[in-house]
C-alpha cells in the first residue's frame, strides 16, 4: 500500500479539514501518481473535492462509521478490517489525518510534496525522516508556484521494517 501528502515544514497537513494551498504543479503529480490505482480516503477528504464527489478513474474506498453516509460511486467501509480485506496492495492512502494515522503501518512508499514554508494547522503527518525504519529514497529539483517553493519526495520502509 502507499500513501501520497502534501506536508509544510513541519510536517503539517492542514486545518479546519482543508491542505494549505492548492499548486496546480502538485495536483497534477498527485493525479499522476494515483491515476487508476484505488485511492483510500476518510469522509471529511472526500467532502473537500468539487461537488464532494469520488474522484474520476480511480476506485474510491472510503473509510467512515456514518451508517447513513453512501455517496454516489464510492465504496464505503465501516471498519479497519473491512476496508483493509477489500484493499489491493496499489491502493493510495491519500487522507485525511486519522486514515493517515491508521494505515501508515500498512504501507511500504509514501509520496511527500514538501512545501517550504509553515501555516497554522490542526493535522500533522508522522515524520518520516524521524521515523525508524522509513527513507528518503528521492527527491526532485526544487520547485516554485504561487510563492511557495517545494519538492517531490518519496519515502520507502526499509526491507524487514
Amino acid at each position: 500500500m502507499n500513501a501520497i501528502v502534501a506536508v509544510d515544514r513541519n510536517w503539517a497537513i492542514g486545518k479546519d479539514g482543508d491542505q494549505f494551498v492548492y499548486l496546480s504543479r502538485d495536483l497534477h503529480n498527485f493525479k499522476t501518481v494515483t491515476m487508476g490505482h484505488p485511492v483510500i480516503l476518510g469522509r471529511r477528504t472526500l467532502a473537500t473535492f468539487p461537488g464532494g464527489r469520488p474522484l474520476k478513474g480511480r476506485r474510491n474506498l472510503v473509510l467512515s462509521r456514518d451508517p447513513d453516509f453512501r455517496p454516489e460511486g464510492a465504496e464505503v467501509f465501516r471498519d479497519l478490517d473491512s476496508l483493509l480485506a477489500a484493499a489491493p496492495e496499489d491502493a493510495f492512502v491519500i487522507g485525511g489525518g486519522s486514515v493517515y494515522e491508521a494505515l501508515l503501518p500498512h504501507c511500504d512508499t509514501v509520496y511527500v510534496t514538501k512545501l517550504q514554508g509553515e501555516w497554522p494547522a490542526d493535522t500533522w503527518f508522522p515524520r518520516l525522516d524521524r521515523l525508524p525504519g522509513w527513507a528518503l529514497t528521492s527527491t526532485s529539483a526544487p520547485m516554485e508556484e504561487k510563492g511557495v517553493r517545494f519538492t517531490f519526495d518519496v519515502y520507502r520502509r526499509e526491507a524487514g521494517q
